[in-house]
């Protein structure tokens, strides 16, 4: 329900944007102009530069939506600082180009940035202490979360990112959810597992499914048990409410996304856990956070919000109470908690409250 409310919201809002614009580029002189003799004619032309932006429908119609909400936002914002400046000044002409013109720059300007944002992938490191015993006296940990296959990035794409991370060598490797999507190839899914099995561990490759891995609209040309299939070909363990011990004293534990009702409360999977080891938890959504402290886990990696992907939704998500946590890093007591804006972002091509990225994680021994 929540998630169609929110989706409900911003159709809504996408057509109310798309309303707006039609009257702002109707203002144009020229247009206004046509307008004294064919009245009809100049509404229907200026149809044409609105056109111009609803191309943006060629990428995906959730593209569309964000393009129209941001270029009506903007477009408001600068109407009234065009009033504004107008009254401070004491003119009564009204020219209509400064704000269209302030608004489609500072659209491309914003969105512009979000569409780097989202195509290139940064680096984030964290650093974490630890009283157990560890291999070699530290752990450095490498999470992905949301690919999303085929957004930003496509299966040669996924493969090149993963070099960087196989020059860091990393001990163990863990996929946070959202490993791919409705509109994921098959082609895709085989040449990033590859690449992503053939990156050199000491530990291994762990991997908990997300919302979207099992698809929701049935367009996948495969199954959420061939993904599986395909991930235990090249190496990597999936973890459906289960535990492994990935070293000695090293345990990972891949949580069932919580849209899932078969779902097992994370104490059920602890408590034949020996306390002395260091426990690594993947959970996808970030909005457990009180039991996963309770349960005494010493790592929980998380993705599912994007950071935010196109703000403010990401402060939307916590006022809701739809996560315990946005992005970066959260102490409860033994237990730190880090959620990733993920490697790619869900439907659509811009992040304007994140960044792409993958997070390494230096766990070391006191």
């Amino acid at each position: 329900m929540m998630w169609v409310i929110i989706f409900g919201s911003l159709l809504i809002a996408g057509v109310l944007g798309l309303f707006y614009l039609w009257t702002r580029f109707h203002r144009f002189s020229p247009f206004q102009r046509l307008a004294q003799k064919h009245k009809i004619l100049s509404w229907l032309l200026a149809l044409l530069p609105l056109g111009a932006v609803c191309c943006v429908a060629l990428i995906n119609t959730t593209a569309l939506i964000v393009v129209l909400i941001h270029l009506a936002v903007i477009w408001v914002f600068c109407d009234l600082v065009g009033l504004i400046v107008r009254r401070i000044a004491d003119k009564t002409e009204r020219r209509h180009y400064p704000e269209g013109i302030a608004a489609l720059a500072l659209t491309a300007c914003v969105l512009g940035a979000g569409w780097y944002l989202a195509h290139h992938v940064y680096e984030t490191d964290y650093r974490f202490t630890t009283d157990k015993q560890l291999p070699n006296g530290s752990l450095r940990v490498v999470a992905i979360a949301d690919l999303h296959l085929g957004i930003t990035l496509d299966g040669e794409g996924f493969a090149r990112e993963l070099e960087r991370v196989r020059a860091l060598e990393p001990d163990l490797i863990v996929i946070a959810g959202d490993y791919v999507d409705d509109d994921s190839t098959w082609e895709d899914t085989v040449t990033a597992t590859r690449a992503l099995g053939e990156v050199g561990t000491t530990c291994g490759i762990y991997y908990s499914i997300g919302n979207h891995d099992s698809g929701y609209f049935n367009s996948r040309s495969f199954t959420r048990e061939q993904l599986y299939a395909e991930l235990e070909k090249n190496g990597i363990t999936a973890l459906d409410d289960e535990a492994v011990e990935a070293a000695p004293g090293v345990t990972v534990l891949g949580r069932l996304d919580k849209s899932f009702s078969g779902r097992k409360p994370v104490s059920a999977l602890t408590e034949n856990i020996d306390p002395a080891q260091y426990v690594i938890c993947i959970d996808h959504q970030p909005n457990d956070y009180a039991n996963e402290a309770a349960a005494q886990v010493d790592l929980v990696l998380s993705g599912h919000t994007h950071g935010g992907h196109i703000f403010p939704a990401g402060y939307i998500g916590l006022w809701i109470g739809a996560n315990d946590r946005v992005y970066g890093t959260e102490t409860r007591d033994h237990t730190n908690f880090v959620v990733t804006s993920g490697i790619s972002g869900w439907a659509i091509p811009f992040k304007t409250g994140a960044v792409s990225e993958f997070c390494v994680i230096d766990i070391v021994q006191e």
